[in-house]
């Protein structure tokens, strides 16, 4: 991918990932440009660090999209194009659910909420969405509008656990209290389960007999700046690749995996 890159990035609070992308893109260690930013929370403080950037911003209220589905199911205003037996055999992020009527009225909310993502996207396309800290997990309906046909995906996310071990909403704090002796973040495309798309790069560190867990956190975030933009700019220069890899198993079985390979610099 030659020039500059176009990058959507999504958050759900300080935005400290953020402000580490689009300091890269300032001091061209970036080869990209933040197009716009957006939330699932009103009240995310980082969307003001977007503003002060002149960064075009929006907001999709998850929890209101909630709050009015319970309220009048039969009145949600599904996306035209939904198929809910399609979207439920793909996704992974509720697989075996036990509560069908659950996990039908969530992938409908998500849907409601996701359509008007991508709406409030349009007016400024992009090349790679970023999720730094995005706190809402993508449903197929949502990974095949934004991928489209493409051989790369182009949703990429940062994550505080070497995947995959600890995936989920408190990675620092779930390595912490496992007593692991090493910490670290992860960089993955995403793909329809929860942090488990195919891994781009990770960063670790020890964790010393007098750390907490604050300052596991700590340390975890100023790898993490470092890392993100990092790997957004392998993308940005056309380096990385997915490719399908089958392993063999015991018991004659075999595992498939997508798996990123990063090519030379050109």
């Amino acid at each position: 991918m030659a020039g500059r890159i176009r990058l959507g990035v999504l958050i759900s609070g300080g935005g400290t990932n953020l402000q580490a992308i689009m300091d890269a893109c300032e001091n061209t260690r970036l080869d990209a440009d933040v197009v716009c930013v957006g939330s699932d929370n009103p009240q995310a403080s980082g969307l003001e660090r977007a503003r002060k950037a002149g960064i075009p911003t929006f907001v999709v209220d998850y929890r209101a999209i909630a709050r009015a589905f319970r309220a009048a199911p039969e009145a949600a205003p599904l996306p035209k194009d939904f198929r809910l037996d399609e979207i439920r055999s793909k996704q992974r992020l509720m697989a075996g659910a036990s509560d069908p009527a659950r996990l039908d009225a969530f992938l409908k909310t998500r849907a409601i909420a996701e359509a008007a993502l991508v709406a409030a996207m349009e007016p400024t396309p992009f090349d790679l969405l970023a999720l730094a800290g995005f706190m809402r997990n993508f449903t197929p309906y949502f990974i095949d509008r934004v991928n489209g046909d493409r051989a790369l995906p182009r949703i990429m996310n940062i994550h505080p656990a070497l995947l995959p071990a600890f995936p989920g909403t408190d990675g620092y704090g779930d390595t912490f209290r496992y007593g692991c002796k090493v910490a670290g973040c992860t960089v993955h495309f995403v793909d329809y389960g929860e942090d488990s798309g195919p891994i781009i790069g990770q960063r670790a560190f020890p964790i010393r007999p007098e750390d907490s867990l604050e300052t596991i956190r700590k340390r975890g975030l100023e790898r993490e700046w470092e890392l993100y933009p990092e790997c957004i700019q392998l993308f940005a220069e056309g380096r990385l690749k997915t490719v399908r890899m089958t392993h063999p198993l015991p018991g004659g079985k075999t595992l498939e995996r997508t798996v990123v390979t990063i090519l030379p610099k050109s």
